[in-house]
């Protein structure tokens, strides 16, 4: 199912740098389309560079993850896990400078609870926007809603995500039934959890299909745990005799492995002074590349209730 997929088709890449090319693509289609517009004052020294975009990413990622594990009622991890997905897909193929990623993460946030039938309704969505008002939380709705359509525009319509989460079920199931030799499967999933988590805050799911993931995850628990898992690679997956593709899952879960040791989140002192830039940035080319995606401007649509912009409401309300 999931080599038909979409995801399968189009959203996993042969390598890291595969990724990264994308995302300095998106950084110099941006520079480019400010530079060429003939703005005066413009220079290179205002820009995010490539590492700043980075730091907020990371940072912003955190936030939407902090928001989805605090929401009541309780967001499923499948739920949370498209959310974060969609934000890496979508910042794929555009700059931090253009979409300010305050607003994107809850529009993921909010669009992955619809395609994943978590039923919340709108208002109780940004409800878990505790330090908001009322008032506040509708004009934060009406943003979300306005970016919706871009979003899903810019995931090519792409909405299924196969999360790591069913595979590793899978797998623990076939622990329980075919591998006798361990005792307790049970024992492997908390540790297994917490690798899926670190595993999602990393470009894995770009990189790995998501039973890959899951099996990385169940055989790095075992080894945390002192435990052996040779066996059920070699006898109960079938790879006995397929040298070939035994090498090159191991392969696969030391590249897993590697993406999670360089993850670490950025210091608020970095993340403060691109914030800085970034408000600059949205301030000044606001006029030319940041204006507002409805979805509907096509329609020649004209807001005639004044909106909350992005730097009216801060990282707190989301706490």
């Amino acid at each position: 199912m999931f080599h038909n997929s979409s995801q399968g088709k189009y959203w996993i890449f042969k390598s890291d740098n595969e990724v990264e090319q994308k995302r300095y693509k998106a950084n110099q289609k941006f520079r480019n389309k400010i530079l060429e517009s003939g703005k005066p004052g413009v220079s290179e020294s205002k820009f995010l560079e490539r590492h700043e975009e980075d730091v907020l990413f990371r940072h912003y990622e955190k936030r939407m993850l902090d928001f989805c594990n605090a929401f009541k009622p309780t967001m499923p991890k499948s739920v949370v896990g498209t959310a974060i997905m969609y934000f890496r897909r979508f910042y794929l193929n555009n700059s931090i400078m253009e979409y300010h990623p305050r607003i994107i993460m809850l529009t993921c946030a909010y669009l992955s609870c619809k395609v994943d039938e978590f039923n919340v309704s709108s208002t109780q969505f940004v409800g878990n926007l505790v330090q908001e008002t009322p008032a506040g939380q509708e004009r934060v709705l009406e943003q979300i809603l306005e970016y919706e359509l871009l979003l899903i525009q810019q995931l090519n319509f792409h909405l299924v995500v196969h999360n790591p989460y069913r595979p590793m079920e899978g797998l623990l199931i076939d622990l329980k039934t075919r591998y006798p030799t361990l005792e307790n499967p049970e024992s492997l999933r908390k540790s297994a959890d917490d690798f899926l988590t670190q595993a999602t805050m990393t470009d894995a799911g770009l990189l790995f299909p998501p039973s890959q993931i899951a099996l990385t995850a169940i055989l790095n628990s075992a080894s945390r745990a002192g435990l052996s898992m040779e066996s059920y690679l070699t006898e109960c997956l079938g790879l006995k005799e397929d040298k070939e593709t035994l090498s090159k899952m191991y392969d696969s879960m030391r590249r897993m492995k590697t993406l999670l040791k360089k993850y670490e989140l950025p210091k608020p002192e970095e993340v403060n002074a691109c914030k800085k830039k970034l408000e600059r940035i949205h301030a000044e080319f606001a006029s030319s590349s940041n204006k507002r995606k409805r979805g509907y401007e096509e329609d020649g649509h004209v807001a005639k209730e004044p909106r909350l912009t992005e730097e009216e409401w801060t990282d707190e309300d989301l706490a």
